[in-house]
């Protein structure tokens, strides 16, 4: 499993049109992403900083997405998002979501 983990700040008073707009808009387009697993978004009320955490079943589903739909998604949130944000990626080391294999 692959993780995206972006960050970045809120417009003052942005963060119930934020929620509201990836409810009803992202995420039905993540939902038709391959390899597209789950979606985690981390907030604050009174606090401009947000996380997304994405999961992916793979590493190349991920940067599929990165740049296919990734920048109509930026593009869609970008009248709630001060700035640019911040994107990092990490393998899944452990999850409770799904089973990691092991090496022996």
């Amino acid at each position: 499993m692959f993780a995206r983990n972006v960050s970045f700040q809120l417009k003052p008073n942005m963060l119930s049109d934020y929620n509201r707009t990836l409810e009803n808009d992202v995420l039905p387009l993540l939902h038709k992403q391959k390899g597209f697993k789950d979606e985690i978004t981390l907030s604050n009320p009174g606090s401009q900083h947000a996380i997304v955490i994405s999961l992916w079943d793979n590493k190349a589903n991920a940067e599929a997405y990165n740049t296919t739909a990734y920048p109509q998604v930026l593009k869609t949130l970008g009248k709630f998002i001060d700035g640019t944000p911040k994107v990092q990626t990490f393998e899944a080391c452990t999850s409770t979501f799904h089973n990691v294999p092991v090496a022996v």
